[in-house]
């Protein structure tokens, strides 16, 4: 008995996804495993800098001195802001960070973004629209 043409046909489709899948998974722990050490690297320089200014005296000028901002999650926002060539919305950044887009998350997202307005750190040129404030005049 032999098999119908289609099921042939579909075992190939089922083969080359397969294949694929498993491609996509060694990138994944390839760029997964290079993401670690990158983050790693920043931990320790990021240490480094703060061991070298405590030695030495100095206080970090680009260090927030509002333990909300100097979160990582806020961190995260601003560099999306610093990269950014317009006004963003929050579902923009929620895809900017790779986040998820669930009325949830956009709101979550949209109280931090608000939270960064209320201490000027952003504007809110329009009604949802974001962007980093200008920094004020040099005295």
């Amino acid at each position: 008995m032999t098999r119908p043409p289609l099921l042939d046909l579909l075992t190939e489709r089922e083969t080359a996804a397969g294949i694929t899948a498993e491609r996509l998974r060694e990138q994944i722990a390839t760029l997964t495993d290079q993401l670690t050490t990158a983050e790693t690297e920043l931990a320790e320089l990021a240490i480094t800098r703060k061991t070298l200014l405590s030695l030495t005296g100095h206080a970090d000028p680009a260090a927030p001195t509002d333990a909300t901002v100097a979160s990582p999650a806020y961190q995260q926002i601003l560099a999306v802001f610093h990269s950014a060539t317009a006004p963003m919305r929050a579902k923009d950044i929620c895809h900017a960070l790779g986040t998820d887009t669930t009325t949830k998350d956009t709101e979550n997202l949209r109280a931090k973004l608000k939270r960064l307005v209320a201490r000027q750190i952003l504007t809110e040129p329009e009604a949802g629209l974001f962007t980093l404030a200008s920094p004020p005049p040099a005295a």
